[in-house]
């Protein structure tokens, strides 16, 4: 059977749901990602790995060629939840809306992945001297459980990696950390009318909070980046839930937050911080506080600018290498050894909203860039002058 064309790829991987989500009633597995990318993959003649990451969840690693070095075009096989309702279209199809494809991971980036294929096809006939792998991961819009592993189990990839997330067509080589985080303060409840006879989770909680804006104060005058729009390190308190009525001394309340690092900033440093800033609450209060993250943090990210891929990337797209405030998978393919730098064809202005798409302007340029990247890693690898 011929491989179809690129648009039907493309609306093929958005008819395949994949939702990866915290709450299990969202959650999806994403394997009909998998498959379909194994199969195009597998009949272009890759040779393809697929990966059991947890229960329904995987990952693809397809290379084509063999040996040291080469390229890695990556890219996560989730998407984000949505709601149905505030979409014009129907978020698992395909649809040209005003010279854009509309659609669940348009953007935020399963399309990413036919850009990949319409790419290649051309080239497979000619001696591949360095090997192209194509990764697909799980769980990027959540736990980042996907690259985790792969990071974990320790397998060197390629010389460079190229991951498609939206950057309108410009490289990146910075952005900034994820922590998500959770405090859980237990008190004891009381009639309102006498404070002796409870503990209140509420107002330790406001102590709690005082010390995060205190550290947050701090942080922000110690560390800066003007490559950032956002030149500082933040911290969202994001939702907060306790209690249950006026007249009970609040028993529980529990906080999360997020906290986005700036490269040279040590999560686990961080964290030690905030339990130090904890710790007298608790002994104040008398209550129990347990911090604890959400997730395992997502590192912040950078690639030196005199890097091999950040001069070829900049060389080929025209635009200097920039820095983001999302998080990203990169952090952990350089930790396998590859130059790593983040440059796809969306928008992320409109990654996460209802009407998802990407601009089908976008749509050669891409695959012309990335059969440059192959060219270059793969087919023709002299050291980059």
């Amino acid at each position: 059977m011929p491989l179809p064309s690129m648009k039907d790829q493309f609306a093929a991987l958005i008819a395949a749901p994949s939702v990866s989500c915290t709450q299990a009633a969202l959650d999806q597995s994403n394997r009909a990602v998998i498959d379909l990318l194994a199969g195009w993959l597998g009949d272009l003649g890759f040779a393809c790995d697929i990966q059991q990451v947890s229960p329904g969840k995987f990952n693809l690693l397809a290379s084509f060629g063999s040996g040291p070095g080469g390229l890695v075009l990556a890219g996560h096989s989730d998407t984000v939840p949505y709601d149905s309702a505030l979409w014009q279209t129907d978020p698992l199809k395909l649809t040209e809306v005003d010279g854009r494809w509309v659609g669940l991971g348009s953007c935020d980036m399963k399309g990413f992945f036919a850009l990949i294929i319409e790419a290649v096809r051309p080239l497979l006939d000619q001696p591949f001297k360095q090997p192209l792998l194509v990764l697909a991961t799980c769980d990027e819009e959540s736990s980042m459980a996907g690259a985790r592993a792969l990071a974990q189990a320790g397998r060197p990839l390629g010389r460079a990696a190229v991951i498609g997330e939206p950057t309108g067509l410009k490289p990146i080589r910075l952005h900034k950390g994820v922590m998500m985080e959770r405090i859980e303060i237990l008190g004891r409840s009381g009639h309102s009318s006498d404070p002796s006879l409870g503990r209140s989770a509420l107002e330790a909680m406001h102590d709690a909070i005082g010390e995060l804006r205190g550290l947050r104060l701090l942080w922000q005058r110690e560390y800066r980046n003007a490559q950032f729009s956002v030149p500082q390190p933040t911290l969202n308190f994001g939702c907060i839930h306790g209690g249950d009525n006026p007249n009970r001394i609040c028993g529980q309340c529990s906080l999360e937050f997020d906290l986005r690092p700036l490269p040279g900033m040590d999560p686990d440093v961080l964290r030690e911080a905030i339990r130090q800033k904890l710790k007298p609450i608790a002994e104040r209060h008398e209550v129990k506080i347990d911090y604890a993250p959400l997730f395992p943090a997502v590192p912040p990210f950078e690639q030196p600018e005199d890097a091999e891929l950040v001069r070829v990337a900049e060389r080929l797209t025209g635009h200097r290498a920039e820095a983001v405030a999302f998080g990203t998978e990169a952090p952990y393919l350089q930790r396998l050894g590859c130059e790593t730098l983040v440059l796809g064809p969306g928008d992320i202005a409109c990654a996460h909203q209802p009407g998802e798409y990407l601009e089908m302007s976008r749509l050669q340029p891409t695959v012309h860039l990335l059969r440059e990247l192959i060219e270059h890693y793969c087919l023709t690898p002299a050291q980059f002058q």
